[in-house]
């Protein structure tokens, strides 16, 4: 049974720092880009960030550049978010996502259920 489960979301003034956890499991993590996902309240999906299978690549979208790191650790199919810096626009649910791209150009995706991420004084 593929599942990725999020952690590590919560309540956090300005300028405070959370980690976020996603574990994977039913599927082959290793061959797999990771994604974080965020949705604020009454928005879309907005995608964070990525790193690739074996983590030398990372990317972001600029209004997280230098505040967040992605980062992964294969041998315990698990993708860390680290949020510094935060600011109330970073408030939304986070989503782990898992992306792969078959020899045919299928694409193969799961997600999680999300962490809720609130910054606020």
């Amino acid at each position: 049974q593929v599942q990725l489960v999020e952690s590590g979301g919560g309540l956090v003034q300005p300028g405070g720092s959370l980690r976020l956890s996603c574990v994977a499991s039913g599927f082959t993590f290793s061959n797999y880009w990771m994604h974080w996902v965020r949705q604020a309240p009454g928005k879309g999906l907005e995608w964070v960030s990525q790193i690739s299978p074996g983590g030398d690549r990372t990317n972001y979208r600029d209004a997280v550049k230098d505040r967040f790191t992605l980062s992964r650790d294969n041998a315990k199919n698990t993708v860390y978010l680290q949020m510094n810096s935060l600011k109330p626009e970073d408030t939304a649910v986070y989503y782990c996502n898992a992306h792969y791209t078959t020899n045919r150009g299928s694409v193969v995706e799961h997600w999680g259920r999300g962490t809720q991420v609130t910054v606020s004084s």
